[in-house]
């Protein structure tokens, strides 16, 4: 990595998050000038600002230009009013100050999942990517792959001699990881690259697609134990999101958990590869890929004693 010839004055939006922090890692060595929009203090140049609140979000704005946006913001939980309020809402306020105070620029992470909507959050997400597509602006929708953080749930499990979970038998569906700072880097690169520009970006990790048994199996196998698979049925999440979809209509709370279940419905039986229009069906050959880091490369961090990614709401076991 080397500092980039024109450096940019930038507003980073999800800087607290894992990718938000490995992206402002990566632009800062980079030399670009970033002022991160938080909602409190951190550890890096920031201004406090309510992306709720669109006067907050102009006050940010407020003194030098900045050049571009980048966002790696998006919804805790993905439910359908916290992803209608931050993936779409949230990044309308601040897609809109940008264009009153002169931004040129905005990359978006989005999701790879938007290809084929079924979700609240997905269809947030493309609500906003079509506003930015429109808006004027250069910009660039990067669509990832699988995150490193959302398939590290089950090393425990392993290490404890517990069985690995999977829907089905761990064939249904294959991804292609991306590690943080893999990401992080091709997010900076859509800043200074014209072969990026007003496009969208499916992007994966190095190396063929893994499944989840192929997971498991690697994890085992590190750890000298014979593989042990629980196989749950992936009807059991399409099950319980249709029994609280009823009393979810007059209880907030529960309409919220059946939205989680056909999340997890959803991840369970969708692979995180391009989706071929023309045969239906997901493609790893047709998925890019980028960087260097693998998955079992980071497995293997993990299992020698190197820290876990901090997962949040990515995990499904």
């Amino acid at each position: 990595m080397s500092t980039v010839p024109h450096p940019k004055r930038i507003i980073l939006l999800g800087a607290t998050g894992t990718i938000g922090r490995a992206t402002l890692r990566e632009l800062t060595a980079r030399g670009h000038e970033v002022v991160c929009f938080t909602r409190a203090p951190i550890g890096a140049p920031h201004r406090l600002v309510d992306v709720s609140n669109p006067a907050s979000i102009a006050d940010g704005f407020k003194g030098a230009p900045f050049a571009a946006v980048l966002s790696c913001m998006a919804s805790r939980t993905g439910v359908a009013k916290d992803a209608w309020a931050i993936d779409h809402q949230a990044h309308l306020n601040v897609l809109r100050a940008a264009q009153a105070s002169g931004v040129t620029q905005f990359v978006l992470l989005s999701a790879l999942c938007v290809q084929n909507p079924k979700l609240a959050f997905q269809h947030a997400k493309l609500a906003f990517e079509q506003a930015l597509q429109t808006a004027g602006l250069t910009y660039a929708i990067v669509r990832p792959t699988a995150f490193f953080k959302s398939l590290s749930g089950q090393i425990q499990r392993v290490r404890q001699g517990k069985t690995f979970l999977t829907f089905g038998d761990g064939t249904l569906t294959a991804c292609k990881p991306i590690s943080d700072a893999d990401l992080a880097a091709f997010l900076a690169d859509c800043l200074d690259n014209p072969e990026r520009a007003n496009r969208i970006l499916p992007i994966g990790g190095p190396g063929p697609a893994i499944t989840p048994r192929q997971q498991g199996e690697f994890l085992f196998n590190e750890l000298g134990l014979p593989p042990r698979f629980k196989q749950i049925p992936p009807g059991f999440l399409s099950t319980i999101a249709a029994a609280l979809s009823l009393p979810g209509a007059f209880i907030p709370k529960l309409a919220e958990k059946a939205e989680l279940a056909r999340i997890g419905h959803y991840y369970a039986t969708e692979s995180m590869l391009v989706l071929n229009p023309e045969t239906g069906r997901y493609d790893a050959a047709d998925t890019p890929s980028t960087g260097t880091e693998t998955l079992f490369d980071y497995y293997r961090t993990v299992l020698a004693g190197g820290a876990a990614a901090e997962r949040g709401a990515h995990k499904v076991f």
